[in-house]
This record gives structure tokens, sequence and C-alpha cells, in this order.
């Protein structure tokens, strides 16, 4: 059995307005950074924010780094998203276990920091702090997607042994 190939990523938060779309937005800026470019995604576990903008502070610090996240709708996590997309990244452990709960192919859903450079930490939510979180956040967020990114190009590179593999 071979490797899957990694070609589309859902981020997911609890309302996908603070910590996924900025992973999304970082996640793209980290692979256009490498000339390279995937379907990316992010949905909310819960339908609380369905259609709202992100929150004005992950607006504000991912402008500040030269990314545009205000485009972005909150959405719900929905069935198709298991088999659309490769991989799904929860932001923190009770997002991994509500999607887990969801989805017929467990194997895709990680936690995103454990994932993307083997730290098993969630990606607090910031949404009841102040700006300083959604900084801390961001930095968080920026150094597991450049990880995730190396990995990914790291993949790419590696020619089909045909062997098998416990990772995705």
């Amino acid at each position: 059995m071979s490797i899957k190939p990694i070609n589309s990523i859902l981020f997911v938060c609890l309302g996908n307005i603070c910590r996924s779309p900025l992973a999304e937005g970082v996640f793209r800026t980290a692979l256009a950074e490498r000339g390279r470019d995937m379907l990316l995604d992010s949905a909310a576990t819960s339908g609380w924010e369905v259609g709202s903008a992100p929150d004005p502070r992950s607006i504000a610090i991912a402008l500040r780094h030269g990314i545009d996240i205000s485009g972005q709708r909150a959405r719900k996590v929905r069935p198709e998203d298991f088999s659309r997309f490769d991989l799904i990244l929860g932001m923190d452990r009770s997002n991994v276990a509500d999607l887990k709960a969801l989805a017929p192919a467990r194997d895709r859903v990680h936690l995103f920091l454990e994932f993307a450079h083997g730290q098993a930490r969630d990606v607090p939510d910031p949404y009841y702090d102040g700006p300083e979180a959604f900084a801390e956040v961001y930095r968080m967020i920026r150094e597991a997607s450049e990880a995730l990114a190396t990995r990914l190009a790291a993949r790419a590179s590696v020619p089909d042994s045909g062997q098998a593999s416990s990772t995705i």
C-alpha cells in the first residue's frame, strides 16, 4: 500500500470564526511561499456562527502579517467533508473528538499541532481573551503551518516505494 497523497485539508474549530479561518489563511500563505496550492477550507463543529465573518481580532492579526481572511464565512462541517478532504485538522482535542464521532473515515481526522509537528497540544480558543491571545494563536498556527508545509513537500518528493505506511 502506498502513502495517500494529501491534496486537500479542512481546518476545524468550534465556531469557525477565530482559529480555523486563521489556520486556513496562514497555511494557504505557507503553501504559496513554496509555490504550491491545494484545496483548503475551514469549518465549525457547531452551527452558532454559520455565515459570520471571522472574528475582527483574527482578521486584524492576519492582516498584520499580510494575510487577508476577511472574505471567509463560517460554516458547519458537512458529511461530504469527510470524503472531500484528505486531511481534517481539529484545533483542539474537543474538536477532534466531535469530528471523530461524525467521521466515517476517522484516519483523516487529527489534532492540528500533533499532526503538523508532533506536539500533542491544543491551539487554545482566544475568543474570550484579548489581542495578545490572538497573537499567540497566530504564532502557534504559523509555526505548525510551516512544519506541515515542509512535511508535505518532503512527502511529495519521495518516490512511491509501494511499501505500507501508517501515516496519511
